[in-house]
């Protein structure tokens, strides 16, 4: 009884099978007229729809919109441009104003340091004092320096080298002891320190004024 159970199901399993086969044979998505008549008629809707007039207002709206936009872009953009250009040019005219300045100022100073000094290491250091060269600031203190030790040899003081004969000199024998402590350790960090050491040429300037004191006073430029 089981088994008669079994087969009648398959064979009602076989009959469906076959019906639904006849079926889809005879569908008519295997009939090529049908599915160029549907295509035909899909396209023609999907045509319709796109190129209709709402839709082809949207269009002409949102391509506006676009042009608009990347318009203002490009506007921004010159605006931009020019400002930057019309900047640049004030700041080189500041420039070459200042240029010429410092050179009017260097060649003032140069020629008054050698009108009133016949000392030619003073004058050296003047040339390098008003260089445009940062490193050359560095060594106007450093030939001040070196006239400096000089002028204190000739006053006497004894010692291998400057510090040692600032250390034998007292406010009394030498006035300006501070002031040549000062500078001289200017001088020293330009020395250990090298490239590392920040000089600018405004305390280049007072450091040099500071030295120039000194000599002056002994009369040694």
């Amino acid at each position: 009884m089981k088994d008669f159970s079994v087969e009648l199901i398959i064979l009602v399993i076989i009959i469906l099978v076959f019906i639904s086969g006849a079926s889809f044979l005879k569908s008519q998505f295997l009939n090529p007229d049908y599915l160029f008549n549907e295509g035909s008629s899909l396209s023609v809707q999907l045509f319709d729809k796109i190129f209709n007039p709402k839709t082809i207002s949207l269009f002409r709206t949102l391509l506006f919109l676009l042009t608009a936009f990347f318009f203002t872009i490009i506007t921004y953009c010159f605006v931009r441009m020019f400002e930057i250009r019309k900047k640049e040019h004030a700041h080189l005219q500041q420039e070459i104003r200042e240029y010429a300045h410092r050179q009017a100022e260097r060649e003032t100073k140069l020629q008054e340091g050698m009108d009133v000094s016949k000392n030619e290491r003073w004058n050296k250091t003047l040339v390098y004092l008003f260089s445009e060269s940062s490193s050359d600031w560095k060594l106007a203190v450093i030939e001040a320096d070196a006239i400096l030790e000089s002028l204190m040899t000739e006053l006497g003081f004894k010692g291998e080298n400057l510090g040692e004969k600032l250390k034998s000199a007292n406010q009394e024998d030498f006035r300006n002891l501070t002031t040549a402590w000062e500078v001289h350790t200017v001088r020293n960090r330009i020395a250990h320190e090298g490239l590392s050491f920040n000089l600018s040429q405004h305390e280049a300037k007072r450091v040099i004024a500071l030295y120039e004191r000194i000599f002056r006073q002994y009369g040694y430029i």
